[in-house]
């Protein structure tokens, strides 16, 4: 009886032992794949819905930000994406929508610093406090920037290929409506707590997209830069894999729900 005892009870550690293993095991890889799944997802493309407001329909952008407020989809650029070299990170969320006729892109940012130097369209604005928007049709390679500092000075630029690009004309870049709470003046690099938000329409049809037949989705990303203020950062809406700051780069694009 006592060995037979002692050897249920040999029998049973042995189990409890191999059990005890394979949890050890079992709860490693759990570990490991939670870590890659999370490290999966930071780089994983983004998307947001756009969603038609008929009350934004003929509506200039001073006029939309209640609209956009109270009904716009929010997203926040706040993907640091090359902290070590670049850490500063303000604080940037957006709201979008559109009419029939407009994409609406309201920003509002939260810096400690605001600079705008550029007053006239299609200079470097990027060097100033800027915040970006970039697209494309999924169908096409083409892709389309448009840059704007904190007064809504505007660079645009239609890229055909990545080593290819060309000025949009000035009476394109006069149908891109912006209003901006920091007025339309230009003034050089301020320190401080500073609350800003810029407000801009864009036809459609500047994107290459006929608004009577609207595509499910486009592709783009949002951005916020400084290159030329005294704290030069680099954050993006969706993530960028690179190993040094590049906006430039279609394949990272997230998708925008357009119906």
């Amino acid at each position: 009886m006592i060995v037979l005892m002692r050897k249920m009870m040999a029998s049973l550690t042995l189990v409890m032992l191999m059990v005890c293993l394979a949890g050890c095991k079992t709860a490693g890889i759990s570990q490991s794949e939670k870590e890659a799944k999370s490290a999966s997802l930071s780089t994983v493309p983004r998307r947001i819905k756009v969603p038609y407001l008929k009350q934004l329909d003929g509506k200039t952008p001073d006029v939309a930000i209640a609209i956009l407020n109270l009904r716009g989809t929010s997203g926040r650029i706040d993907c640091l994406n090359w902290s070590a070299q670049f850490p500063y990170k303000p604080l940037v969320t957006f709201r979008i929508a559109r009419s029939r006729t407009h994409i609406f892109i309201k920003y509002t940012v939260q810096d400690e610093l605001v600079k705008a130097v550029y007053g006239n369209d299609q200079d470097p604005v990027w060097k100033d406090s800027c915040v970006e928007f970039f697209c494309k049709r999924t169908d096409q390679t083409v892709y389309t920037n448009l840059e704007f500092n904190c007064i809504g000075t505007c660079l645009s630029e239609i890229h055909p290929s990545a080593t290819q690009s060309y000025y949009r004309p000035e009476n394109e870049m006069k149908q891109i409506l912006r209003y901006s709470t920091l007025g339309n003046k230009t003034f050089d690099e301020k320190q401080g707590n500073f609350n800003w938000e810029l407000t801009v329409a864009i036809p459609f049809q500047l994107l290459g997209v006929d608004p009577s037949h609207l595509p499910e989705k486009i592709m783009g990303n949002f951005y916020k830069c400084g290159d030329g203020t005294s704290r030069k950062h680099y954050v993006s809406w969706s993530p960028i894999v690179t190993p040094s700051p590049s906006f430039h780069r279609p394949e990272f694009f997230g998708e925008l729900l357009l119906r």
